[in-house]
Parts: C-alpha cells; structure tokens; sequence
C-alpha cells in the first residue's frame, strides 16, 4: 500500500483543525486508504475534505454514521457498503446510521449503479476504511491505558483489554483516535473471521418503506416548486408541427404551456391539475424519419441475417472448412423483441435552475452523468450544479439515461421557477427508452462422434450496439468458430435492460446448446461440461471466463436438482457467465392437463464472498422471477413508429400466483465479491424453454414464449 502523501496529510490536518464533533474518516477509491479524519457532527461533511469516496464518522454518543454513495434502486447496497465497514470495524450493527451521499465527484468515486459493479468496485477500499478506524481507536486505547496495542482486541463497538478487563465504547475514544496519525498500512479480517459479512441483514431503509416516509422522486417538494407533464410525438419518427393549447392555459391551475423541440409542457400546481390540462392540448405531428412497424422490423431481420456486411467480432480456425466437412449441421433462429423497463416508479426530477447554479434532485442511476449533461445543455461549470439523489422506485437500466433529467432542467431554465417533470405510466411505456430487439442465427457443426468442431453466431440488433457477447462460453471450446453481428440503425430508442444482451442471448445460447447436446445424443449437462473440460486442456483463443467457477455452479445445480434423477418432472438446464459472476439453473416443468407448468427453479451462483445474505437471495429471486416473466409474457410492437402496448393493461408482467418455488444455493469459495444485481436473470429464459421441451417435445426459439405457435395459446403458470 502506498504511503500518503504530504498533500494528503495537509489536508487531513487542515480538516482537523475546522471540525468539532467526533471522528471522521474519509477513504480514497484510489488509493484504498484513508485520506483524511477530523472531528465533524455526523451529519455535515467540512468542506475541507478533499478526495473522499465514503466516510466512516463516530461521535462521542458512539453512533457510527456511514454515508453510501452509490444510487439505490433495490439491489441493496445501502445496506450492503456499510456492512462491509462495519465488519471491518467490528461495530455494533444496532448503533450504525446510515445516510445516503449526494453526488460529490471530489470525494466520491463511481456513483454508479449499473453493471452489477458497485460492491466489486468499493470491496478492498470499504474494507480498509473501516480497518483503518479500528487501528486507531485501538491505539487511542493503548495509548490511555499504556499498554501495548497489540494486547488489545475489538468486539461490538468497543475496545477490549482482557488482561485488565477494561472497555471503552468506540464513542469514548473519538477524539483521542482523531489526533493520531492515519496509519498507512492495515491488516484486514480473515474471511473465516467474519461476523456481520454473510448474514442476514434487513435493508436499512425497511421501516422507511414500510411506513411511507419520503424516499422517493416522487417524494420530492421543494418550497415553490411547479408541477408539470411533456407531451412528446406520439410515434418514434416524427416531429411537433403546430400547437394548440388555448384550451389547456385556460384551466384552473395552470401556470403555462411551453414547448421546446418537440415537447410541449403544461405546467402548474399539481399533477391532477396538468395531466388533466394535457388532454386538452391540440398538438400536430409531421414525419421526421422512416415510421417503422413490428412488420418491418421482422423484414429486416430476415435480410440482414443474410447480408454479406457484418462486423466480424471473433474468429478462431478455420469455420469453412469445419462445416464443409461436419457429419451433421445444426442451425437454429431465436427472436425477442422490445420490452419496456417497466419500474414501478415511472420517470421523474426536480430542477431549479437559478442565476448562481442549478438544483437537481430525484431518481437516477448515474447522477454525475446526468449532472454533466445538464451542464452541457445550459452551458454552465458542473460545478454549479448540485444533485440530491433519492431511492430509485427501480430503474432496471432506465435511469442510466438522463432524459427525464435534462427535460427537467430545461423546462425551468425556460419558465425560471423550481418545477418536478412527471411521466404517466403512458409516458413511461411509449416514450422510451427500451429493449433492443435482436434475432440471432446459431449453427453449430458435428462430426461422426457428436462432437462439435464447428460454431457460428449472427447477431442482428436493432440499435443494439454488439448484439453479441463474443468472448462468453463457448467460445475458447470450438475450435473453428465464427460470431459476427449486423446492426439497423432505427429512430425507436433503445438501452440497457437488466443484464443487457445477455438477458436473451442467454436464453438464445442455452436453448440452441440444448439442440446441439440432443441432436450428438448426449445429456445438455454433460455436453457443457465436456465443452469446459476441451477448454481448459485444449483451449482457442483467448478465454475470458474462468472455467473452474463455470463448472463449480453446473455441478451445484445439478446436485441441488437431483439432474435426471426425477420422476414425474421434466428438468431443464441453463448456465451463464455475467457481470463476473456465474449462474446456473435447473428448471422443473410439470405436465398439467397437457398444459406446461414450471414448478421449481434451483439455481446455484457464484459472486464469490456473499456480503448480505438476505439481499444476496432476494436478487437471485428477483433476477429469476424478472427473466421468467419477460420470457413468457412481455413485448412491445410497434405500429407506424408508436408503440402499441401503453400500460399494464395489454403490456404482460408475471403475476405472484405464476411464480414457482426457487431454491437458491452459493457457491462459498472465499473469492472477492462479484456481481449479482444482474447474473440470475441471463440463465431463465434457456432453463425453462430447455424443461418444456423435455415436456411436450416442441422447442421454443421465440419470446415471449405465451404468445408462440407450439404452446397453442397454453397458460403456463
């Protein structure tokens, strides 16, 4: 670990000197190490912290008060970063305070939420800060009771000399601990250790939820503030051409009707009053692009499958001569179309924008993003520009735009007063920003003992950026593959979705390895492993998974599962490699008056060291419960560049009564977290169309799976 630096110790200096309260520390996501202390209030960071990413804070009253950073939008990390310091610290978990951070990008680093990558980003740098507290309350200890340090030992907030019997709380040794240097090397728990990190810990905010309290966007009320809702065209495509809003000004509560580019905002004193006024607007619309329909887009998929203009994005040996010379050639096609994120809390943020600086807050999963745009768009320093973050109501990728964000500010730029931007869930449903839709073409090449020595990939994505995953299993296992994409460019806006791409070409890759398995005569379990076994004797090319976690959550899920074993169930399999982390999947289908039903899904992951269990389970759940649902029921089609399905009235989510068993198990290797907000959510879609094939026979390439020929308009709950 490197040393601080004579800046940084300036700096802590300068922020002891102006602080009064207790001891703060700060934590640099650089470095790792603390950057700074001082004695501050808890609740009020001085501004002469410079460089901090977190902060660790106990008062003389010994509340340990930690501020997270990072957006949360439900994938517990709340709760999740400052278990981690409060391990470290050996604290006691009922005297922790928790305060979510406002966007700060001089003392926080990644105030992200996306990718799966906030616990695996903060670990090591968590970790230390609250090592590094301990150490020198531990030492503040010592030094008033003259003993050596290392005769010490924490335990539940305090600082334990047993030869003596003697205690202090953490609380009683703050001051002392913020006059001493910042130790630049701390020794860190071993995992056996661990006495908070793997258990069972409600989510800080549960009371808060439960009652109702202010968490949210639509929370947010700030003296002043307007309310106001966008009309925006009515079809992906096109442009405002006149407006009338006569109508609309003149009902009770409206303050006004502003349109800029091709919005049309009615603002006023309250969400009724200008939902109510919108539908009174009298707006044309002209087209601006080509107004795609779902039919074009199935035209489309057909002939860019066959288009001699790819991107080539991995090739290993020689593919041609493979398939010319194969015993047999398996090809198959897969289709998803657009989903809507769909989050229970639709789009909205506040903005004020004043002479001296900006206001924002609200819901978003990257707010320096959003701060930056919005800087952009008025022309100001970021600097001016301060952002509050609240609890996301979900976001599921949504939120990694900032639309809804520079919407906001632009309209109080314009009518220069505070104003919260609300979206209906009409809004939220036809205005964006979606799933891509994506076909792919696998085919696959035997030779006269089943195995295979040939694999091709086309992906075609409708503004989908890479609609394939190049690098993920199999690839590494074949010695001649090809995986190429074609991209249409298309005025429907689109983004990530949970697990992006992954979340269907999972399904795409694990259904069509199925096919393969079956068509060389051998188990789909087996048939993975043997492909894992080539790669790691006989490895092409570059491998960019790790083949021995791969294995570890296939064996798991088939001894949880009992695979093949069972009578009276039909068992599919699926495994994934996401986010770092790797899921697999059995499901179990049972035939019901000849109507498919999934009972059981067992899945075995591996994010290596589990911080919360409690939250560690739910997102396992949830990603299954989420990709089950999309796979069997949801789409979005489009007609002339507007969407068709407007609300949950025709847009289909899973009920509670469809979902089945799931029984979750962790592969416990000791390894440095990995993600898992996303990973359980890839492998669902291939497991349950893999166990209804071994159910009726018929293969499922298409979602939502509800709507396809081969289950004959069958209700599978």
């Amino acid at each position: 670990m490197s040393e601080l630096t004579q800046e940084s110790r300036r700096n802590f200096m300068k922020l002891f000197a102006v602080a009064g309260g207790g001891l703060v520390l700060g934590f640099n996501s650089t470095s790792s190490i603390a950057s700074g202390l001082g004695l501050i209030d808890g609740s009020n960071l001085p501004a002469a912290a410079i460089d901090f990413n977190s902060y660790l804070s106990i008062s003389p009253e010994n509340i340990i008060t930690i501020l997270s950073p990072n957006p949360e939008l439900g994938q517990n990390i709340k709760t999740s970063f400052p278990m981690i310091v409060a391990e470290e610290l050996d604290a006691d978990w009922t005297k922790v305070k928790v305060v979510q951070a406002p966007l700060d990008t001089n003392k926080f680093e990644r105030q992200v939420t996306g990718g799966s990558g906030a616990v695996p980003h903060s670990w090591e740098r968590l970790r230390k800060a609250g090592a590094t507290a301990r150490q020198m309350l531990m030492e503040a200890a010592a030094k008033r009771w003259n003993v050596s340090a290392n005769s010490l030992s924490t335990e539940n907030g305090m600082v334990v000399h047993a030869t003596s019997d003697r205690k202090l709380s953490y609380g009683e040794l703050a001051i002392e601990a913020s006059k001493l240097p910042v130790p630049t090397d701390v020794k860190l728990k071993d995992n056996k250790d661990f006495k908070l990190i793997g258990t069972a810990v409600r989510n800080v905010d549960n009371h808060e939820m439960i009652t109702g309290k202010p968490l949210y966007g639509l929370d947010v009320y700030k003296e002043g503030m307007l309310f106001a809702v966008i009309q925006r065209p009515e079809a992906f495509g096109m442009k405002l051409k006149s407006v009338d809003a006569a109508k609309a000004k003149a009902l009770p509560g409206i303050v006004d009707v502003v349109t800029f580019g091709n919005n049309v905002a009615v603002v006023g004193k309250s969400t009724w009053q200008v939902m109510k006024a919108r539908k009174e607007l009298k707006i044309a619309y002209e087209p601006d692009e080509a107004l795609e329909s779902s039919a074009d887009h199935d035209r489309l998929f057909k002939e860019l499958l066959n288009s001699p203009e790819a991107t080539v994005r991995r090739k290993d040996g020689d593919v041609e001569a493979a398939f010319k010379n194969a015993a047999k050639v398996i090809k198959s096609e897969y289709q998803c179309p657009f989903l809507s994120h769909s989050p229970m809390e639709p789009m909205n943020f506040f903005a004020h924008v004043r002479p001296d600086g900006v206001e924002l807050a609200g819901p978003t999963q990257t707010p320096q993003r959003a701060r930056d745009m919005v800087a952009k768009l008025l022309d100001i320093a970021p600097e001016k520009i301060t952002l509050e973050l609240t609890r996301l109501g979900g976001g599921f990728g949504r939120r990694l735009s900032a639309d809804y964000v520079l919407e906001a500010a632009e309209l109080s730029s314009i009518i220069k007063a505070p104003v919260k931007v609300i979206w209906s869930r009409e809004d939220d449903m036809s205005g964006g920003t979606y799933r891509p839709a994506v076909r792919y073409r696998f085919e696959a090449a035997l030779d006269a003992k089943g195995n295979m020595i040939g694999y091709k990939l086309r992906g075609v994505g409708i503004n989908s950026g890479n609609p394939t995953r190049e690098d993920n299993f199999p690839s590494g296992a074949v010695e001649n593959l090809l995986i190429d994409s074609v991209e249409h460019k298309s005025p429907i806006t689109t983004g990530p979705w949970r697990a992006p791409i992954t979340n269907f070409l999972a399904f795409a890759e694990q259904a069509f390895l199925d096919e393969v398995a079956q068509a060389a005569k051998k188990d789909p379990v087996q048939f993975r492993l043997e492909l894992l076994d080539k790669a790691k004797k006989t490895p092409v090319g570059e491998i960019k998974y790790d083949i021995d976690r791969m294995r570890g959550v296939i064996e798991l899920a088939s001894e949880k599962s009992n695979w093949g074993k069972k009578k009276g169930v039909h068992q599919g399999f699926s495994v994934y490699f996401s986010h770092r982390s790797y899921v697999a999947q059995v499901a179990e289908v049972k035939l019901v008056k000849s109507v498919p039903v999934v009972e059981k899904v067992y899945a075995a992951a591996d994010c290596g060291i589990v911080v919360n269990l409690s939250g560690a389970y739910q997102q396992v759940r949830g990603g299954i419960v989420d990709g089950l649902g999309h796979a069997m029921y949801s789409k979005l089609s489009f007609k002339d560049g507007a969407v068709e399905q407007k609300n949950f009235n025709n847009y289909r989510l899973i009920r509670l009564k469809e979902v089945p068993e799931i029984d979750v198990h962790f592969v416990n290797n000791g390894i440095d977290p990995t993600g898992l907000g996303e990973p359980a959510l890839p492998p669902t879609g291939g497991a349950v169309a893999n166990a209804i094939f071994k159910a009726t026979g018929k293969r499922l390439r298409n979602q939502p799976f509800m709507e396809q020929p081969e289950l004959k308009g069958g209700k599978v709950i």
